[in-house]
């Protein structure tokens, strides 16, 4: 990523997304052996350099993006913007974890985020808080969702299940075809883990994501009820319906076919919708009025199937909105309602109605 030549160019560096982490590497122009630069257990997002000048933009659990200098193998901070912000909080800890696949083909990696009062031995509501994509991972940058809801007494796991990016190419197609399989199997491998550790309470399970992370809480609650509230942002339930309507048709021809040559794989799919009476967990749908991504349509079905089968929900439509929100004040809401939601169902707050 960022190919960026150096030393008078002489050398190329570049990011190497790497389970969990972004670290800096070097190669000769003229081909060999590649190097590491930085450690892992951080991220680096962009890159910029002029011989042996270079400027970094670097993240890390506990700390926003910051811009710094490269200077050979060290780092000289230049910006320091969110100091006064972060001063007064006291954040959850973040490490990550490992844990072998339901199905015993892969060891699958997650970062795991503890309330700042954690206590080991006891167990805490926990919540499964699942990235988009799927081609994307969860990692060792700052996230302030995940700091938000262990702020707030959570426990938060976030998993790299198999269709997520660096782990290489056959972990990313592992799901080629086959949404809400190894995938959702890969998240479900991860809530039992922190059960059996003695981290996660049983009794007080949630789950959520955006896009695909949305897609697959769906996938979720469609087959395992042991999560007492679902946070569905952006997603969909039945892929039928979206065909010609969101802007996947390439994508889809592609991966599924066509509908009209493989429907038996389209309704495999859209199972969320489609056996929408195995589902018992209370789950909040929500989404831009304008997103063309994964359009409103998904959830507003997905909303319509849980009241018409009396399973307690909610939808909230943000108006003129796109995937992703730029309207600071409906961003704000979101949280508020994720807070709420939660709150209500695993913390039991009667003021969250």
């Amino acid at each position: 990523m960022q190919p960026t030549f150096v030393r008078n160019g002489r050398s190329i560096d570049f990011i190497v997304e790497d389970d969990r982490s972004r670290y800096l590497a070097r190669a000769p122009a003229t081909g060999g052996e590649i190097e590491r630069i930085t450690e892992p257990g951080q991220v680096f997002s962009q890159f910029t350099g002029v011989n042996r000048r270079a400027a970094v933009r670097l993240s890390r659990p506990g700390e926003p993006y910051e811009i710094y200098a490269l200077e050979g193998r060290q780092f000289r901070q230049l910006t320091n913007h969110n100091a006064s912000w972060l001063e007064p909080l006291e954040l959850g800890a973040v490490s990550g974890i490992e844990f072998d696949s339901r199905d015993g083909e892969v060891r699958v990696s997650a970062v795991l985020t503890t309330p700042p009062d954690y206590v080991a031995g006891q167990r805490y509501p926990t919540i499964l808080w699942i990235h988009g994509g799927p081609y994307g991972q969860d990692q060792y940058s700052f996230d302030f969702e995940r700091q938000l809801l262990a702020a707030n007494g959570y426990v938060v796991v976030q998993v790299n299940y198999r269709g997520s990016s660096g782990r290489g190419k056959a972990f990313g197609q592992a799901i080629f075809a086959d949404w809400g399989n190894k995938d959702k199997e890969d998240l479900l491998a991860a809530i039992d883990y922190l059960i059996e550790e003695g981290i996660a309470d049983p009794d007080r399970l949630g789950l959520g994501g955006w896009s695909f992370g949305g897609i697959l809480t769906n996938y979720v609650i469609a087959s395992d009820t042991r999560f007492k509230a679902g946070i569905s942002g952006a997603g969909a339930g039945n892929y039928l319906s979206m065909y010609g309507h969101d802007e996947y048709v390439f994508s889809y021809d592609k991966e599924f076919g066509p509908p009209w040559e493989n429907p038996e794989t389209w309704i495999k799919l859209s199972y969320p919708f489609f056996e929408a009476d195995r589902i018992e967990t209370p789950t909040f749908y929500l989404g831009g009025q304008e997103d063309w991504n994964v359009p409103i349509l998904g959830s507003e079905q997905m909303f319509q199937a849980l009241k018409s089968l009396g399973v307690p929900t909610q939808l909230v439509v943000y108006p003129g909105e796109h995937h992703g929100f730029s309207r600071h004040s409906f961003n704000k809401d979101t949280y508020e309602r994720y807070l709420e939601w939660f709150g209500k169902y695993l913390l039991g707050n009667d003021d969250s109605d």
